[in-house]
């Protein structure tokens, strides 16, 4: 097999809505320099492909129980800006909502912290469109999200022509003739869609990579048709084995039809590992972690109205099959009470005893609290010992299920540096990831060749045709 992509999504209180709650862990915002820094420096010395920053432009009482991480963050090119200063050869992932964002400045920025990191960045187009974000940008959140698709491609198609401005030569610099520009190699963007109109030339020379390597995250057929078409890494969340082998057979077939060698499409899985040195001490966290998060009912007079609603035995109840609505959250799954549960409901506790080591025959039954934890927080959770992990990345990375994955950490900065130290090295033995980073760029650690300025493969074109 292809040696796995990995990288890390850094959430800087952790991935987890109970995480920050975890001991030791990191949970103040305010010093999220430290905790960045840290974060980088142990993942390069991991040899991780990259650091990936996503973003949210909107915050509220809502996030706080749903997820933590969002209400208070460094915005994503500052981010990587920061850390391109602590860091030599990892790749720095930084997202562009392109529902509000200006492709002009976005394009100037990602190409001059390219250029100053010695071509190590990477860029992320989302087009979701929020309510209070559309607003926060005096934009019609139902116009935003009507238009989003057709958007990010006039938005994409802009970025690639603002990139290549600059001709790779089209700096003379001879002091002798007193010559510093080639004029013929400097080009507009002249781009004028439905959505976007841009003049250009950019006013920062091209980027070391020629385009920072795009990616593209979402589920609906809109979404991953853009990503076969235009990312070079699509990120997929997952249910399960299967589904990751049929989305990714699914991408690669679309990038095909649409021209491209489908195999410059990386598929990329994002993955909440939960580590021990044993497995019962894998169990034992994520056991923790459960326990930690609040539900409905640890209000008696009920919880605040910005609350998840799928966060409650309410909630749990209509899943199983069985009225639980009206019990204590943290009453013990029985076999009798798992008798009259759903297949849902039966799945469920499956997944609880896989995580958590807790089953309803055994010496510690899982509670309700369990359950509905398990129910509403949306993670793709692996627990084990590193050797297990490891041996669960590779699987799926041999059966063609994915090209790597994007590691949360549950808690920083302890989870991250258990996979960084333990997991990667058990990668690294297995001979599925480098010991040592195998090139100088983002690209040539995605195993991306360098593009074409576009400029220049239209001119031949016409010169051909």
């Amino acid at each position: 097999m292809s040696r796995l992509i990995i990288g890390a999504m850094v959430r800087a209180i952790g991935a987890y809505p109970s995480g920050w709650r975890y001991p030791g862990a990191h949970r103040d915002p305010r010093s999220d320099a430290a905790a960045l820094r840290r974060a980088a420096e142990v993942a390069e010395s991991a040899r991780l492909d990259y650091l990936f920053f996503g973003d949210w432009l909107a915050t509220g009482h809502d996030l706080e129980f749903r997820d933590p991480y969002l209400v208070a963050r460094i915005d994503p090119l500052s981010a990587i800006s920061y850390l391109a200063a602590f860091t030599e050869r990892i790749g720095l992932i930084a997202t562009a909502n392109t529902s509000y964002a200006d492709p002009y400045t976005v394009a100037r920025a990602t190409a001059s912290i390219d250029l100053l990191s010695g071509g190590r960045v990477g860029l992320s187009l989302v087009t979701g469109a929020e309510a209070r974000a559309a607003a926060n940008h005096g934009r019609d959140f139902h116009a935003a999200n009507d238009t989003r698709y057709d958007r990010v491609v006039e938005f994409e198609h802009v970025l690639r022509r603002l990139w290549d401005s600059f001709e790779d030569d089209a700096i003379v610099a001879d002091a002798a003739t007193g010559v510093f520009l080639d004029p013929a190699k400097l080009h507009a963007t002249d781009f004028h869609g439905a959505h976007l109109s841009v003049a250009g030339p950019l006013n920062v020379a091209r980027p070391v990579q020629g385009h920072p390597p795009l990616v593209h995250a979402g589920s609906s057929p809109r979404s991953r048709l853009f990503a076969a078409q235009s990312a070079d890494l699509a990120l997929v969340a997952v249910n399960g084995f299967e589904q990751a082998v049929a989305i990714r057979e699914e991408l690669r077939s679309l990038a095909f039809e649409s021209g491209r060698d489908d195999r410059t499409l990386k598929v990329i899985a994002p993955v909440l590992p939960i580590v021990g040195e044993t497995r019962e001490h894998a169990q034992s966290i994520a056991d923790e972690l459960s326990e930690l998060v609040q539900i409905a009912e640890d209000w008696p007079d009920g919880p605040p109205a910005a609350f998840p609603a799928n966060r409650s035995l309410a909630q749990l109840t209509q899943l199983v099959g069985v009225d639980v609505s009206k019990l204590s959250p943290d009453r013990a799954v029985t076999p009798a009470l798992v008798a009259g549960f759903s297949a849902a409901g039966q799945e469920l506790v499956e997944i609880v005893a896989e995580r958590t080591g807790r089953s309803p025959s055994g010496e510690r039954p899982p509670t309700l609290r369990h359950l509905v934890v398990a129910a509403s927080v949306n993670a793709s959770m692996v627990v084990g010992t590193a050797v297990e992990i490891a041996a669960e990345f590779e699987a799926w990375g041999e059966a063609g299920a994915v090209d790597g994955f994007n590691v949360l950490s549950a808690v920083q900065p302890a989870q991250f540096e258990a996979f960084a130290r333990g997991v990667v090295p058990e990668l690294q033995r297995r001979g599925v990831f480098p010991t040592e980073y195998e090139g100088e760029t983002l690209r040539e650690h995605l195993g991306l060749d360098r593009p074409e300025n576009v400029h220049v493969r239209s001119r031949v074109s016409r010169v051909t045709s």
